[in-house]
């Protein structure tokens, strides 16, 4: 499952991206805002897909807000979250392949929505490369993950 997630800075683009979707048969949930709110805050939206994303093994989250920065901080504070944001193909395959991220994170400002939307179908279509050193990598974060208190 694809979970999306988006402020009131990425709500516009959020929408275009469920039109993307739909025109690929991709299924999706949309986790809000369900309507443009200027005095929403990206923390709560981002930890409500981030925890989604944990609970639903293997599925992806593409969370928007208009620089992406706060929602990647946000996201990345739930445990086995790996959010990355991404503003190209190459970094967001990069991303995918080597550090087997589980939830993009787009700037709606910062980056064309034709862009984002080519940077979506790549975060979509790149597989994980489960090479051993990036699994010895990813054992790492999640071990220390698992120290913390």
């Amino acid at each position: 499952m694809i979970y999306l997630g988006a402020d009131h800075r990425g709500y516009l683009l959020k929408e275009k991206i469920k039109e993307h979707l739909r025109s690929q048969n991709i299924d999706f949930i949309d986790l809000g805002a369900k309507e443009y709110i200027k005095e929403d805050d990206y923390p709560l939206i981002a930890f409500k897909l981030a925890e989604e994303v944990v609970k639903d093994y293997g599925s992806l989250g593409i969370l928007i807000c208009g620089s992406g920065v706060g929602a990647t901080v946000a996201a990345n504070k739930v445990n086995n979250i790996r959010a990355a944001l991404c503003f190209s193909v190459d970094q967001t395959r990069a991303a995918r392949h080597d550090d087997n991220i589980n939830l993009l994170c787009l700037s709606a400002n910062a980056v064309s929505d034709e862009d984002n939307l080519i940077i979506v179908d790549t975060f979509l279509s790149t597989l994980f490369g489960a090479e051993e050193r990036y699994i010895r990598r990813l054992r790492q974060i999640t071990d220390y993950e698992s120290q913390k208190c």
